[in-house]
């Protein structure tokens, strides 16, 4: 199988390349072409992986190699566009998170995957965390979900729109409950002297499981972390999930019984490697990919899965009091 890498930033360089570079040594995998508007910074990213060529245009690349498969990892604001652009050849795409800043985007999205009846996956990484998928598998074999908390903190985040990172935890929540969004609200507490849009964020919603589920996001905190709390039965289950420059790497989950532990697993020892990139979920969102494409199944999460999670996320975008389905 061969593939392509458009975009060649710094996400792409500790995420997805990495991830590449051991699937490589791992599956019949040819690593064709990569490509970045910045010709040294596609160049530095063939080098680094092992791409067999580096380009600046993204469909003379397409044209040329005629891959079997391809990463897209661009801005938001270029998703669409370079999303097409894949999707209109024909060609398998798996598609950085989020696939769009709007509802309608990613309806634009998923008008021309119809169109060409294309497999596609958008890359929620949390989907494949080795820690979450293991909560998520923990969750469905004991008592049914009651409430789930997801918290996100960052240190110094003053980007006017923190829905771009937001729509993790947002996604986080459906694919952990098992659920849709029924309804939510949302909460702001605006912190205009960090800088223009600052808010911490915070939402209350009902499933259409009838799980409860409360996020919440402090963009500009002391300590960066991601984690969760599930309460499911007379089981409570606590997931630190690692992340780059957090505090919880490897991570960890807990699992406690009617007051007791019940039992402790170290993200270390969970999963795919020890790596970050590995217990982020990321070398497992692409090795998914490329085994559905190889046997033919459906890609999960595609651009319908991923749509609420960008609607919601542009709910927060747009500073609105609540969402129903």
């Amino acid at each position: 199988m061969r593939i392509c890498q458009i975009g060649c930033g710094e996400h792409a360089r500790v995420a997805h390349g990495p991830s590449q570079r051991r699937l490589v040594a791992e599956r019949d995998l040819v690593l064709a072409g990569c490509c970045d508007i910045e010709g040294t910074r596609a160049e530095s990213f063939r080098s680094e992986f092992g791409y067999a060529r580096a380009y600046t245009d993204a469909g003379a690349m397409l044209d040329a190699e005629r891959p079997d498969a391809v990463v897209v990892v661009v801005p938001v604001e270029r998703a669409v566009d370079v999303g097409s652009l894949v999707l209109e050849r024909g060609v398998p795409l798996l598609l950085e998170k989020p696939p769009g800043a709007t509802v309608a985007e990613v309806d634009r999205l998923i008008a021309v995957a119809d169109r060409q009846r294309v497999p596609h996956q958008v890359a929620f990484n949390r989907r494949f965390a080795p820690l979450v998928r293991e909560l998520r598998r923990r969750i469905e074999a004991g008592g049914p979900l009651q409430h789930l908390h997801y918290e996100m903190t960052r240190v110094g985040r003053r980007d006017p729109d923190f829905s771009i990172t937001a729509i993790h935890g947002l996604d986080a929540v459906r694919y952990l409950s098992g659920a849709d969004f029924a309804e939510a609200r949302f909460r702001y507490r605006e912190l205009p002297e960090l800088g223009p849009g600052v808010a911490n964020i915070f939402v209350d919603a009902v499933m259409t499981s009838g799980a409860t589920a409360h996020l919440a996001f402090c963009p500009v905190a002391g300590v960066l972390v991601e984690r969760a709390t599930a309460h499911a039965g007379d089981e409570t289950f606590f997931v630190l999930v690692p992340m780059w420059g957090g505090v919880d790497s490897p991570g960890r989950l807990a699992q406690f019984k009617k007051g007791e532990l019940a039992s402790e697993v170290s993200g270390s020892v969970c999963g795919d490697g020890t790596e970050l990139f590995e217990l982020g979920g990321f070398y497992r969102e692409t090795a998914a990919f490329l085994d559905a494409l190889g046997s033919g199944q459906r890609l999960s999460p595609d651009l319908r899965e991923a749509r609420q999670s960008v609607a919601i996320a542009e709910h927060i975008r747009e500073r609105l009091d609540g969402f129903r389905a």
